[in-house]
């Protein structure tokens, strides 16, 4: 039961206590660059779950057989993989969502939450909980991302995943699907979850 009850604070902690986005301020160049819109933060961050799962996977099966010398290296060859088939998948099945997020794909393999939990987490502790953390943590992003994209999108079209609510006429805030807006819809939100989950918790 101890057990069981670790594995579940791993997981929501990603998601709450220690939400990639948020709260650790992991990731802010997908973060800021693609959620122009729900969709697009939704893709981006399905995309980096699953590279962050794989590569969790991979990290924890094979840790003991990396030399710690090119144990860096490694993981990058290890998740550099994983984005490439990503990238080959979101081509070949969603183009309009590969077009959208552009070099935002390839640079999944740089994006520090990615090699910090392979690096912090993975690569000292068993499979079970590198799945559950990468879960978490991948969640929590996907999440982060996806609400930041809905409020940019909202606010600053009228619309969420390309639904419409307001005519095309009305006076909407055009800045948030502008670069700036990023930065105050990522500002406010992040302003309003440690708030409610200071108060939750």
């Amino acid at each position: 039961m101890g057990n069981s009850g670790e594995l579940k604070q791993n997981f929501l902690k990603g998601i709450i206590k220690e939400n990639p986005v948020f709260v650790m301020l992991l990731g802010m160049c997908p973060t800021l660059g693609v959620t122009s819109s729900a969709f697009n933060g939704l893709g981006m961050g399905l995309a980096t779950l699953f590279v962050l799962l794989m590569s969790n996977i991979v990290v924890s099966i094979i840790k003991s057989q990396i030399p710690n010398k090119v144990r860096i290296p490694a993981f990058i060859v290890i998740i550099a993989s994983f984005v490439t088939i990503v990238e080959m998948v979101l081509e070949a099945y969603i183009p309009f969502l590969y077009e959208q997020l552009g070099i935002f794909i390839p640079l999944i393999v740089v994006n520090c939450l990615i090699l910090g939990r392979a690096e912090a987490f993975a690569s000292k502790n068993n499979l079970m909980a590198s799945v559950v953390d990468a879960l978490g943590m991948g969640i929590g992003f996907v999440i982060a991302l996806t609400a930041l994209g809905a409020t940019r999108e909202i606010l600053g079209s009228g619309s969420i995943f390309e639904f419409r609510f307001v005519s095309e006429d009305a006076n909407t805030l055009i800045l948030f699907i502008l670069p700036p807006g990023a930065f105050v819809a990522l500002a406010y939100l992040a302003i309003a979850f440690n708030r409610l989950t200071h108060k939750v918790l």
